[in-house]
């Protein structure tokens, strides 16, 4: 039993089990074989590189972080569609008639779109690569900005509008991070990465606080038309120098990984948050020769070829029986419940604070969200600082026998300043007679740290304890907390007037108590529910492999 960990007797090596010398191995960059491709500082090249000048990791530095740069950009402008719509409440509502709750549905439908998209882009991604889905979704973002925009008095177009933004929005958050994995080696990764996942979720909470000046500046509708305008200049972009990251490896190059027969999206996916394991290592790198052409045929097609022999279908259904693997619902709750509180607290801080006392209009409840902003890079900041260092000190506690269970410590933070900002905004929230605009404010910013912290330490786990189902528990994540998000969108508004914000936020507070809770068992009984599970393979029972 290491560190509460309980041992298992079934299997001599169960799945994710690992030794400290193997840490280091991944964390430093360093494969097994001797004869490994170095840079020319000595740095050693962790996945190797092929010979193929196909190979991202052949093309020059300059053009990987150009292709990086662009979807960063892209990503930060996809960010903002899911809370556009998040100052402008009480503006909407006027403007088309509507309850509340029909306004919040737009957001909610939204969701909706991101949810069901998401896990049939994932099965494409995987088949076909991820260029045809970016040049997919930065069309369907155009389309549906303008759209939205000049759907004029008619709320069923906008509510339209806005399931295909979620569309749109999917592949970008899916799959940059993925990209990110393609593209560079393992000491490269790291601020690379964290820019990605900035750029992903620093900008959605930044976006309220400049769209409700907008708003009262120039209209609601200019915040659709000027996504529209400013993601149709990004497509020449992304046609031109966004070509097809995904590359089939064969297995002796990808010495990053500790298991074996993975498809290369699950290689890559992989790597999305196992950051920043590798910020610790980043090393220059110089470009190698081999390069293909920048604006040869194959590079410029929506499509080259299939990248997997698996079929579409089995891997479209894949993620569905996980909703019952222990560890994959784990996940799920611990970052999907926190995800929905927030966007409570979206429908709490249009419906309240728009009235008395602080009779707020679109700009001051456009600037609420500058404290989940804050909260979003402090939460960074903090899981960047300790999922590495806890880790490596359990592992060497534990005789340096590494359970990825040690991850789950990220819960501790998360049940502190989570529960503490979901406690902290119910009470404050519900009397601003008494505690005005500050404290709710400030105990919004410790709810988005603990979301921040859940995402990263459920994201961790799936990682290191089910490589083997990385990708599919990934696409479970992006489809539960969507939909979980799209149903509190229809009954939010309405269980908060008729409970009271105070009861509902203690409820909800305590919910999320017992489910940070849930861990323990997860933490106790993680190693055996991992060998349990390698040796009852759902997906292979259901011939889904």
């Amino acid at each position: 039993m290491g560190l509460g960990v309980l041992e298992d007797h079934k299997l001599q090596h169960v799945p994710g089990t690992a030794t400290l010398d193997d840490l280091d191995e991944l964390t430093a960059g360093a494969p097994r074989h001797a004869n490994a491709k170095r840079s020319k500082d000595g740095t050693i090249l962790v996945p190797q590189p092929s010979d193929d000048p196909r190979d991202p990791l052949n093309w020059p530095l300059w053009r990987r972080d150009l292709i990086t740069s662009i979807l960063c950009l892209l990503s930060v402008i996809a960010s903002t569609l899911s809370p556009l719509l998040a100052a402008n409440t009480l503006t909407l509502t006027l403007y088309f008639e509507r309850s509340f709750t029909d306004i919040a549905l737009l957001t909610g439908y939204h969701l909706l779109g991101v949810g069901l998209a998401g896990f049939i882009f994932v099965a494409s991604a995987r088949v076909w690569g991820k260029r045809h889905l970016y040049l997919i979704g930065t069309i369907v973002i155009i389309i549906s900005s303008a759209w939205g925009g000049g759907s004029g008095k008619n709320y069923r177009s906008l509510l339209a509008a806005r399931f295909f933004q979620g569309v749109g929005l999917a592949p970008f958050e899916a799959l940059v991070n993925a990209s990110v994995g393609d593209l560079y080696y393992v000491h490269e990764r790291g601020k690379r990465m964290a820019l990605s996942n900035l750029s992903l979720f620093g900008g959605a909470f930044f976006t309220p606080v400049i769209v409700g000046k907008l708003t009262d500046t120039l209209g609601w509708q200019w915040s659709f038309y000027l996504l529209a305008i400013f993601t149709a200049a990004m497509l020449p972009l992304v046609i031109l120098f966004v070509p097809e990251t995904t590359f089939v490896r064969a297995d002796h190059f990808n010495t990053d990984l500790g298991v074996h027969n993975q498809t290369e999206y699950t290689k890559t996916a992989e790597i999305e948050l196992q950051q920043p394991s590798s910020t610790s290592s980043v090393h220059a790198v110089e470009p190698h020769s081999g390069s293909s052409s920048m604006f040869s045929k194959a590079t410029l097609s929506p499509f080259n070829g299939r990248h997997t022999n698996e079929n579409f279908f089995k891997l479209l259904a894949r993620p569905f029986p996980l909703f019952f693997h222990p560890g994959i619902l784990w996940a799920c709750l611990i970052q999907g419940t926190l995800i929905g509180w927030t966007v409570l607290i979206g429908i709490v801080l249009a419906a309240i604070m728009l009235g008395p006392p602080l009779w707020f209009d679109e700009v001051k409840t456009g600037y609420m969200y500058t404290g989940a902003f804050i909260g979003a890079l402090l939460g960074f900041v903090l899981a960047g600082v300790l999922s590495d260092s806890s880790v490596k000190w359990m592992t060497k506690r534990n005789r340096g026998i590494y359970e990825p269970e040690f991850r789950l410590l990220l819960v501790i933070p998360q049940l502190i300043f989570g529960c503490a900002g979901l406690y902290g905004f119910g009470i404050t929230s519900a009397n601003t007679y008494k505690y005005g605009w500050f404290w709710p404010d400030f105990f919004f910013a410790l709810e988005v740290m603990g979301m921040v912290l859940g995402a990263v330490a459920s994201a961790l786990y799936i990682v290191d304890a089910h490589r083997d189902i990385a990708v599919e528990g990934f696409t479970c994540l992006l489809v539960f907390k969507n939909i979980f998000s799209f149903g509190l969108t229809f009954s939010g508004y309405n269980w908060l007037v008729k409970s009271g914000i105070k009861p509902v936020f203690l409820a909800i507070s305590s919910v999320q108590v017992v489910i940070c809770c849930l861990t323990v068992f997860m933490y106790v009984f993680g190693k055996k529910n991992r060998s349990f599970f390698a040796r009852h393979d759902i997906l292979t029972m259901l011939h889904l492999r």
